[in-house]
């Protein structure tokens, strides 16, 4: 399983994420590229320790039971539902979203698993580095594909 801590699979996403322009539309949903764009930053600040959402009810009770979705080899279903706090619904310039990205995945790789914040995901709970490291690189790749890059 590719993770975002290894220095090729976050080049790999660099690039990717370079591929896409404003006029970029998704196969699937209803973000615009700006939008995902703030959305996979929004999503990265929680184990980069500059988010803190609180756990939902339902992701208490189940969370535990299906986080291995998150880290696991299958790719993410699409149009999964996503934290109600890092739903991006308002207009963002593709630029300066594009390039926040890119910086919070370079921090975030550079930084290692020891800078990973401990708060849990608001809806899987507790996840080790490694697998926060999985699951950035996973959510990535799912927002990229969706993109079609």
């Amino acid at each position: 399983m590719k993770d975002i801590y290894d220095k090729t699979h976050a080049a790999e996403i660099l690039r990717r994420i370079d591929q896409l322009s404003p006029q970029s539309t998704p196969q699937w949903g209803t973000m615009q590229v700006a939008q995902m764009l703030a959305h996979c930053s929004a999503f990265q600040d929680i184990p980069m320790g500059n988010s803190s959402p609180p756990r939902g009810w339902l992701g208490r009770v189940i969370g535990r039971f299906v986080k291995p979705v998150f880290y696991n080899d299958k790719p993410l279903p699409l149009n999964m539902s996503t934290i109600p706090e890092i739903l991006i619904s308002d207009n963002r310039d593709f630029g300066a979203e594009q390039e926040k990205l890119k910086q919070n995945i370079t921090k975030f790789q550079s930084d290692g698993p020891e800078k990973c914040s401990p708060h849990p995901h608001p809806f899987f709970g507790p996840l080790t580095p490694e697998q926060w490291g999985k699951g950035i690189y996973k959510h990535l790749d799912h927002h990229l594909r969706q993109f079609g890059v």
